[in-house]
């Protein structure tokens, strides 16, 4: 497939860095900024709030019947989970720990190198930014495509400096492997045909995104990313310095989630949503921000290959329970999502067929 291709998938328009910004340590923010009449967190002095599901993934190896239950509910109710005892070198996260807060500590010159070119969405900046009225969010982002190889960006992967480059090279494969381990445990749940849902990640596409999140002087007055669903079909999220900000919007309430230690945060996609005919959900979050010290994660997004047709698995299908989503192949998805603003759940909505679309 050629990568050029990729490129018309999606762009951003260029933005300046937070970073920088926070570096001023200004007292006031730009009003491009400003969010007014956000949603609070919920806070709680008296009943402890609710907390994503717990998996453990050696658990799911040891077929114990209960932990598959869990993983199912955990898809089902809340579309996010912490997964333990996950398999990925230890030693290799810590290394994308070290080399994601390096990267951001380049010298603004070097960060050139990466700075989005026009009509792209790869490399340093901010994405879904569609007009110059845009508000802006409270963060720098690193984002690019990893897998498969041949859709890399020809200029932008290879210069990533070592030992970045090989780090990443190394996590984006084992993150993938969990990610079709992930996958098989949920055909399991589904009690469908394995190769329903596999077939369609033999060539999964895969894009990682490293998110700086500096402190804010008026931290309620910003997001460091706006509400939204992902796009794709799963993400796993690893949190570099553990530092709350990702909250989840979960019976009408935003609710924080406390990262544990040695876990990965994983949350279904819209992609999973709709070839799960609205069994397993994708949800709504955001990330907020605060005033004394900044936050790292590192996202991973995995999707169908871009040829594939997306749609209900016809085994989830009945007069019982119809289709809920129209098809679309996975090519005509992505410019769908990426050509319009980061907005709730709009897109995926946009494509249920009482919706009439």
């Amino acid at each position: 497939m050629d990568p050029e291709m990729i490129k018309n998938l999606g762009s951003s328009l260029k933005v300046p860095s937070v970073q920088e910004l926070a570096k001023q340590s200004i007292t006031k923010i730009p009003e491009r900024y400003v969010r007014p009449n956000q949603d609070p967190p919920v806070v709680s002095n008296t009943t402890p709030l609710p907390q994503v599901p717990v998996i453990d993934l050696n658990k799911l190896w040891s077929q114990d019947a209960t932990e598959l239950e869990r993983l199912d509910y955990a898809c089902k109710e809340w579309g996010f989970f912490q997964l333990i005892n996950h398999g990925v070198n230890p030693s290799l996260v810590e290394c994308m720990k070290k080399d994601a807060q390096e990267f951001f500590n380049l010298p603004t010159e070097e960060k050139k190198a990466f700075w989005q070119k026009p009509g792209e969405m790869e490399g340093f900046g901010q994405m879904f930014v569609v007009s110059e009225e845009h508000k802006l969010e409270w963060a720098d982002l690193f984002y690019i495509i990893t897998l498969p190889p041949y859709m890399r960006h020809p200029n932008l992967f290879p210069s990533i400096p070592q030992p970045f480059r090989d780090n990443l090279e190394k996590y984006a494969l084992e993150i993938k492997k969990l990610c079709v381990t992930i996958i098989e445990f949920m055909t399991k749940a589904l009690k469908i045909q394995p190769n329903e849902l596999l077939e369609l990640f033999e060539e999964l596409g895969q894009a990682i995104r490293v998110n700086y999140y500096p402190p804010c002087p008026q931290p309620d007055k910003v997001i460091g990313l706006s509400p939204h669903s992902d796009g794709g079909a799963l993400t796993i999220l690893l949190q570099v310095n553990e530092k709350e900000g990702l909250e989840i919007r979960k019976d009408g309430m935003w609710i924080p989630i406390k990262p544990l230690p040695n876990a990965f945060i994983i949350n279904v996609g819209d992609m999973l949503e709709i070839l799960t005919n609205g069994i397993y959900r994708s949800i709504e979050h955001r990330a907020t921000v605060n005033s004394e010290k900044h936050r790292i994660s590192v996202a991973a997004f995995h999707s169908t290959r871009l040829t594939a047709v997306i749609g209900p698995a016809q085994s989830l299908i009945s007069p019982e329970s119809p289709a809920m989503f129209n098809s679309i192949t996975a090519e005509d998805f992505y410019k769908g999502y990426f050509s319009r603003q980061l907005q709730g759940k709009s897109f995926i909505d946009d494509m249920r067929i009482q919706n009439g679309s």
